[in-house]
C-alpha cells in the first residue's frame, strides 16, 4: 500500500479504537467500577504504555518549566474534566448517543477561536455550527429513547471543555510535539483522579478478571492504540484529512453500541448523528 492509504487505514484505526470508549465505558460501570478508578487506571496504564513506546523509539524527552506546567495543566484539569463529564454522561445517556453529542466538540472550538479571531467564522462556518446544535436539538427534543436531558448537559460540558482543551494544546504544540504532550497529559489526568477518588472515598481496584480487562482494554484498546495511530497516521494524511476521517468515531459508538449492548438506534438518532458529522466535516474542509 502507498503511504496515503497506510495513513487513511491508521486515522481510521484510530476512530475505531475511540469509538469503542463508550462501549467499555458502560461495561466497566456493570462490574461496579467507579468513574475514578476507571479513569486512573486509564490514564496511568496507558501513560505507562506511551511512556515505554517514545523510550523505544529513542523520542522520550522531558519537559520543564512553563512547558511542563502547561502539559500538567491539561491533563489534570482539561483532559481530566472531559474525560469525567463523558464517563458521567454514560450513566444517562446510551454510548452511542453521548458520542454523538461529544462531537459537537468542533463547533465550540470554533466559537472559542471567533473570540479572539472573528474573521475566520464565514457563512459556512456558521451553516456548520447549525447543521451540529441542529442536530442535537433533534435527537434531544424527539428521541427520548437515548437522549436524556441531564445526560445532555453534562456531555455538552465534555464537549466544551475538550474545546477548551484543544485550543490551549494548539499554543503548546508550537514549542512540542504531540506524542511528547501526550506523554506528560495522561499522567497528570491520572494524578487528578487518583486523588479525586482518594478524596470522595471512590478508589478501589477491580475485584474480577473482567474487571480487569475492562480497564485494560479501556488503557489499551480506546487510548494508547488510537493516540498512537492517530498521530502516525496524521504525518502521512495531514491535519485537516486526519480530522474528517476521524468523524467516523460516533458511527463505531452507534454500530457498537447496538451490536454489543442492544442500545436502540432509532431513524432519529441517524439523521441527529448525521448532521453534526456534516457539520464537523464542513468546519473541517472551512479550515483546511
Amino acid at each position: 500500500m502507498d503511504d496515503e492509504t497506510v495513513g487513511i487505514a491508521l486515522v481510521l484505526t484510530s476512530a475505531i479504537g475511540f469509538g469503542t470508549l463508550g462501549i467499555f465505558g458502560v461495561l466497566a460501570a456493570d462490574e461496579g467500577l467507579s468513574i475514578p478508578t476507571v479513569l486512573a487506571l486509564r490514564f496511568s496504564l496507558a501513560a505507562v504504555a506511551v511512556w515505554a513506546v517514545l523510550w523505544y523509539r529513542g523520542r522520550f524527552r522531558l519537559l520543564r518549566g512553563r512547558l511542563l506546567a502547561v502539559a500538567f495543566a491539561l491533563g489534570a484539569v482539561g483532559y481530566a474534566t472531559q474525560s469525567g463529564l463523558y464517563f458521567l454522561g454514560l450513566e444517562f445517556m446510551t454510548a452511542g448517543m453521548v458520542a454523538i453529542v461529544l462531537y459537537t466538540y468542533p463547533a465550540f472550538v470554533v466559537c472559542l477561536v471567533a473570540l479572539t479571531n472573528p474573521d475566520r467564522v464565514t457563512k459556512i462556518v456558521l451553516f456548520a455550527l447549525g447543521l451540529s446544535i441542529g442536530g442535537v436539538a433533534l435527537i434531544t427534543g424527539v428521541d427520548p429513547a437515548g437522549a436524556d436531558p441531564r445526560g445532555i448537559v453534562v456531555v455538552l460540558g465534555a464537549a466544551l471543555a475538550y474545546s477548551l482543551y484543544i485550543v490551549v494544546s494548539q499554543r503548546a504544540l508550537t514549542s512540542v510535539d504531540a506524542e511528547t504532550l501526550t506523554a506528560f497529559v495522561l499522567p497528570a489526568a491520572a494524578i487528578s483522579f487518583v486523588v479525586f477518588g482518594i478524596g470522595t472515598n471512590t478508589l478501589a481496584l477491580p475485584g474480577s478478571v473482567t474487571g480487569w480487562g475492562v480497564v485494560l482494554a479501556i488503557a489499551l484498546v480506546a487510548t494508547v492504540v488510537p493516540v498512537l495511530t492517530f498521530f502516525a497516521g496524521l504525518s502521512r494524511v495531514g491535519a485537516s484529512r486526519a480530522s474528517i476521517i476521524s468523524t467516523a468515531e460516533p458511527g463505531v459508538t452507534v454500530a457498537l453500541g447496538a451490536l454489543v449492548l442492544h442500545e436502540p438506534v432509532t431513524g432519529v438518532t441517524v439523521l441527529g448523528g448525521t448532521l453534526v458529522i456534516t457539520g464537523v466535516v464542513l468546519i473541517h474542509l472551512e479550515g483546511a
